[in-house]
């Protein structure tokens, strides 16, 4: 009976876990294919991830969108390589840090404000943080 009892607990904790865990791997999954479609350029691609407020702030033009990309966060229009950081909830929404390094070397941090919608999660906000001293 002990061992039954134990099983199910440990099942039981192993299902929470992976289910912990979906929210981070959509999220992450997210930023990364907006990060690739952004690398080859493909600004539809990219907007397919833009959660509703930022398709409003564009008029609901990719191209629009696109240009504010590539002027005003060259490392993510110009990614090399990113690695994720903690994934954290204040005051009630998501973020995500990601560490970027740029086409030319560059290293920067950024958060990423994650919306979850109908169509799954989409990015809200992005911060430019104060990149750390240390390696990305």
């Amino acid at each position: 009976m002990v061992r039954i009892l134990v099983g199910l607990v440990f099942c039981l904790w192993a299902g929470f876990a992976a289910a912990q865990d979906t929210p981070t791997r959509d999220i992450q999954n997210t930023i990364s294919n907006q990060m690739d479609a952004f690398r080859d350029r493909n600004v539809d691609g990219a907007w397919a991830f833009a959660a509703p407020n930022i398709r409003r702030m564009f008029g609901q033009d990719p191209n629009a969108f696109g240009r504010m990309v590539e002027r005003g966060y060259p490392m993510v229009w110009n990614n090399d390589q990113i690695r994720f950081g903690e994934l954290r909830v204040l005051n009630g929404h998501v973020w995500q840090q990601v560490r970027v390094t740029d086409a030319a070397g560059g290293r920067h941090v950024l958060d990423y404000m994650m919306l979850q919608t109908e169509a799954g999660w989409k990015i809200a906000a992005v911060q430019v943080l104060e990149a750390p001293d240390v390696g990305v």
